[in-house]
């Protein structure tokens, strides 16, 4: 399992959310490029980057700093979320240098456009399956449809999918510890690596995620920001036990 730390952008500085809630915002860093130089430069093997403001806008909103993000830490490869609910939102962040595209609420609302965009980039688009319990969240995690976890993640692999991103939103940003459960269910149901997000505060935490069986990486935010996990010793630790 590899950990991959995340850095959200909202107005241009890089911030981390509790529950998804914009009141409920801490500002890490004024400079998400550094920041993100910093990660990589600790031997992050990967990088998640979120664009807050798209995510809530529903539309790409900072493509021109996610390239300049991608541009420092070449050539770790970096996925990219927020907004993603066109294929020319899709096409933007691959033309900056995406590696892979997450797209979550146009994903689970239209299963032609999850078809499509899994025909066209085949390997390339990770599928955000963010939970409230087991229903799936969506436009910034501010509603939420019928549609099961489970299910959004079997149209994902029917699809072509890269991977999930699984992440109980109630725990995202708290540091209470991942829903190991929750991550074991949709490992178990769906045949797709599975990166697993939301809640995690220690290293222990990622030890837990990684014992379970089709967990790939570990998205980890807050935590590494406030020092809760001292990033290079979770480096250290996972791949020493990998």
């Amino acid at each position: 399992m590899i950990v991959i730390p995340a850095v959200d952008v909202r107005d241009g500085r890089c911030v981390r959310l509790r529950e998804g809630r914009l009141a409920a915002e801490t500002v890490f860093g004024e400079d998400p490029v550094a920041m993100a130089g910093h990660w990589a430069s600790l031997g992050a093997r990967r990088l998640h980057v979120v664009d807050l403001d798209g995510a809530f806008a529903g539309d790409v909103r900072q493509t021109a700093l996610i390239g300049r993000i991608i541009a420092a830490v070449a050539p770790v490869p970096v996925e990219v979320g927020g907004g993603l609910r066109s294929e020319a939102a899709i096409e933007a962040v691959f033309a900056v240098g995406a590696r892979w595209a997450v797209v979550g609420t146009r994903a689970a609302l239209d299963p032609r456009f999850l078809r499509d965009v899994g025909r066209r980039w085949p390997d390339r688009i990770i599928v955000a399956v963010d939970a409230r319990g087991d229903r799936v969240a969506i436009k910034g995690w501010t509603e939420t449809v019928d549609e099961s976890v489970v299910e959004l993640g079997q149209r994902a692999l029917a699809a072509g999918a890269a991977a999930l991103l699984y992440t109980d939103v109630s725990r995202d940003g708290t540091g209470l510890g991942p829903n190991v459960q929750g991550t074991m269910t949709v490992a178990r149901a769906v045949a797709l690596p599975l990166l697993a997000s939301g809640g995690v505060g220690s290293v222990e935490d990622l030890r837990r995620l990684a014992a379970v069986p089709g967990v790939q990486g570990a998205v980890v935010g807050r935590a590494i920001y406030t020092g809760d996990v001292d990033l290079l010793a979770a480096l250290r630790a996972i791949g020493a036990e990998a």
